[in-house]
């Protein structure tokens, strides 16, 4: 009983908090609004006050509310293109934006290693003259350092990351049966679909987006942070913070987008097939994996060395067994110093000038086209493929193809318990998953050259 009331006032004080964040946040754009509507005579006003009383107008242009009202007409974006809204009501719905990102995270579990950094960060860079993510005064704002440092170009914390993913994956599921990585391939798919799609909604108006650009956008269907800062940080430095919160917004959201389009897909007899067990890898079949993938992608695809050399180091340091100490730092400590980083220097992009504009819109709709194909992609290419095969593979399977590693290859076992308790298919879903991030790399070093 004790514990029943405890959770509901836990709950209750919950509620409070975030009504009130949001009372809050309505009241300051109502005012916003007004002020805007007043055909600038609220401002005028003020303006003519504050320069009767010097003294407390330095007072008042030092708050965040100066900052918030100061700004009621239209402004250009940091993109050049027009902001959907005046500047100050654009900061307020960017921090409400943040808020909620926290909210996701700590409430309802998506992605929160990611998240919680991204809104905080986010929440920083739209309180005015804070100057954390900008140059004010001639001094570089400690995100903006930040970012310049990891983010921009040779972005080493995408870098970083991967070798961190590296030395927490297994490669065994898929050198164990070598025909999944089709799956991680056809869910690259939607990565090559929505660049076309980006360019065909440019050439009808609807957009205005670059070959650069639909190519930063594209990669968002494979679902794989660290892939798309590197390729943005490269093409389309300007579209950064819409791009990676979509990327990783739509990691989080695996678990809701992903079963719908699987379940549309295949039968319940389909989702019932069950995978005989895969046989052990032996560790010098690893190693020698991490060579022969270093090899071809040097030979075939020298512009996603960086990102495939990384992710190929990192595991080389987990299955060697001779380097713990260094694979253990790589997979926990550094990547967790570096997340944090990516974390609060993407949020730092979701500043109001940066974010607000129609092409951002445009971006979160693509990107959601671009992981669904890919989503959709993996699951046909696995039944195409069970017309000729002898041995049937679970379509549901072919959806883990997408990046977000290990998330996608649970969801895809969830589903198949749906239908039959008994069928375990995690480690299989497992194959598709660990291909579809090398194939993400891949399909970023071919972007980089279509683009250069």
């Amino acid at each position: 009983m004790d514990s029943d009331m405890q959770i509901f006032k836990a709950q209750r004080r919950h509620k409070f908090i975030m009504w009130t964040v949001v009372a809050l946040c309505a009241l300051f754009s109502l005012i916003n609004i007004l002020a805007a509507a007043s055909g600038g005579r609220i401002g005028q006003a003020f303006a003519e006050y504050m320069n009767n009383h010097e003294s407390f107008a330095l007072l008042i242009k030092s708050t965040g509310l100066y900052g918030f009202f100061a700004d009621t007409g239209t402004t250009v974006s940091a993109t050049g293109k027009e902001m959907l809204v005046s500047m100050g009501l654009g900061q307020l719905i960017m921090i409400g934006i943040s808020i909620v990102l926290i909210y996701l995270a700590i409430a309802k579990g998506f992605e929160p290693l990611l998240l919680i950094p991204i809104g905080f960060g986010g929440l920083l860079s739209n309180a005015p003259g804070a100057g954390v993510a900008e140059v004010l005064d001639g001094v570089t704002g400690f995100l903006l350092y930040i970012y310049n440092m990891g983010i921009a170009p040779p972005s080493i914390f995408p870098l970083i990351i991967f070798m961190g993913v590296g030395a927490m994956t297994d490669f065994g599921p898929m050198i164990a049966n070598p025909k999944v990585a089709l799956l991680g391939g056809a869910a690259q798919f939607g990565i090559f679909a929505t660049v076309l799609g980006a360019l065909a909604l440019t050439d009808m108006g609807l957009v205005d987006f670059t070959l650069k650009q639909a190519a930063s956008i594209g990669i968002i269907g494979g679902a794989d942070g660290p892939t798309a800062i590197f390729l943005t940080g490269r093409l389309a430095p300007e579209l950064m913070g819409a791009i990676v919160v979509a990327a990783y917004s739509y990691m989080a959201l695996v678990p809701i987008i992903q079963p719908p389009i699987m379940r549309a897909l295949t039968t319940v007899e389909e989702r019932k097939i069950k995978m005989k067990q895969l046989r052990e890898v032996s560790r010098k079949e690893k190693i020698i994996f991490v060579f022969l993938v270093v090899l071809l992608c040097i030979v075939f695809v020298p512009s996603a060395a960086p990102l495939m050399g990384m992710l190929m180091f990192g595991n080389l340091l987990k299955e060697s067994k001779v380097v713990d100490r260094l694979a253990k730092t790589a997979a926990n400590d550094l990547c967790n110093i570096v997340t944090i980083f990516i974390g609060l220097t993407v949020g730092s992009k979701l500043s109001a000038d940066k974010f607000l504009a129609k092409e951002t819109l445009g971006i979160l709709i693509l990107g959601l086209i671009a992981f669904s194909i890919a989503t959709a992609a993996g699951v046909l290419m696995a039944k195409l493929m069970n017309v000729f095969s002898k041995e049937k593979l679970n379509p549901l399977i072919g959806a883990a193809g997408v990046s977000a590693v290990p998330m996608a290859a649970r969801v895809a076992d969830r589903v198949a318990k749906e239908a039959d308790p008994t069928n375990f298919i995690l480690m299989h879903a497992m194959g598709p998953n660990v291909s579809g991030v090398i194939g993400s790399a891949v399909a970023a070093g071919i972007l980089l050259v279509m683009c250069s």
